[in-house]
């Protein structure tokens, strides 16, 4: 029903606009008419038409806007509206005194134009900080709430926002952390990331082209998988050079958590306070760990620097050195884990051949 109202009445706005759009041609042009009537109606048939479609765009733009406006929570409606009144509320405040000063009657319409410039940048401030700080205006509303009351026993903590760099989204682990829930709050990802991305994409280089494009495609798939928990944040720091110090005073300035696999961007953020979490550590953390005496199945794919030695890899990519292995170069058999070792570059496990080999080429 809502649909046909938009329509028609897009309709007979048209109709009445053509209908009445002879008054603004000029004289000596309507003296050449011999049937005003019917100009009328022909102007009236053609401005109906055009306000078919015009009516069909807005009756489809509106659906569009309804079906995001039901699939948002209503947290996220009122913390937005409340940021968009506060910055309303702080243009109207900081432009008042613009418009008691004497301007020019030539620069008269600087007035207006000022007036709405300021009002739009500042509704996109008071947005955007409620997109980033929505659960602090929730508590500020309404301090009683359980979940405040949790927080200020310290039974429960905030979710804090987490900021993405770009190797974590070149990476791609992202989507499955997402994907399986692990990863709670809101995702930020910086303007600067995003432009740092597009100057991969547009690389001479092929493999950094490649890259590039690789991560715009995972955060154009996951914006569009959970867009209200990944907001892009229009932040630029001009004063500093490069992404990993912007990154590093965003996540400071927002109390949020970095997230990235940078091993040097983590240390540097770790030694200036950051919380990081680092998805190499995670991966490297959830790796199944082999005792000795434990059994495996595992493709010898070349020989090790001993010459009775063969070498394997899990599916995690760890180091598997088998003992007496050399024989089995190309095959899959069963060996049994003796010793494991850690180092720097990563786990290394030590193997010798089971008792039970099946040897697969």
């Amino acid at each position: 029903m809502i649909d046909a109202i938009i329509i028609i009445i897009c309709i007979f706005a048209a109709i009445n606009i053509g209908f009445d759009s002879l008054q603004f041609l000029p004289q000596d042009i309507l003296m050449q008419v011999s049937n005003i009537s019917a100009l009328r109606f022909t102007l009236a048939g053609f401005a109906a038409i055009i306000g078919l479609g015009v009516g069909v765009a807005i009756q489809t733009t509106y659906r569009r806007l309804e079906k995001q406006v039901s699939k948002t929570p209503i947290e996220v409606i009122i913390t937005r509206a409340i940021g968009l009144a506060i910055g309303l509320l702080i243009a109207n405040l900081m432009l008042a005194p613009m418009f008691v000063l004497p301007i020019p009657e030539e620069l008269s319409f600087l007035k207006p134009a000022i007036a709405i410039m300021g009002s739009v940048m500042f509704s996109y401030m008071g947005i955007s900080l409620a997109d980033t700080h929505g659960r602090t205006f929730l508590r500020l509303i309404n301090p009683g709430s359980l979940e405040s009351i949790l927080v200020a026993e310290g039974t429960l903590e905030a979710i804090s926002s987490k900021i993405l760099d770009t190797s974590c989204i070149i990476d791609g682990r992202i989507e499955s952390l997402l994907k399986t829930g692990f990863l709670e709050g809101n995702i930020i990802v910086p303007k600067f990331v995003l432009q740092e991305l597009q100057n991969l994409a547009d690389n001479s280089n092929d493999q950094k082209r490649i890259r590039g494009r690789r991560g715009l495609d995972i955060l154009n798939r996951v914006q569009g998988e959970y867009p209200e928990r990944i907001i892009i944040r229009d932040t630029n720091y001009e004063e500093l050079d490069t992404v990993d110090a912007k990154l590093v005073l965003l996540t400071q300035e927002i109390n949020g958590i970095l997230l990235t696999n940078d091993y040097n961007l983590s240390k540097v953020a770790n030694l200036q306070g950051v919380s990081v979490l680092n998805v190499n550590d995670l991966a490297q953390s959830l790796r199944p760990l082999y005792l000795p005496g434990d059994n495996l199945d595992l493709k010898i794919i070349k020989q090790g620097k001993e010459p009775q030695q063969g070498i394997g890899y899990l599916d995690d990519g760890t180091m598997v050195v088998v003992d007496e292995g050399h024989n089995y170069v190309g095959g899959e058999i069963q060996v049994i884990v003796t010793s494991s070792l850690q180092t720097s570059a990563g786990r290394m496990i030590f193997a010798k051949p089971g008792n039970e080999m099946t040897i697969k080429h």
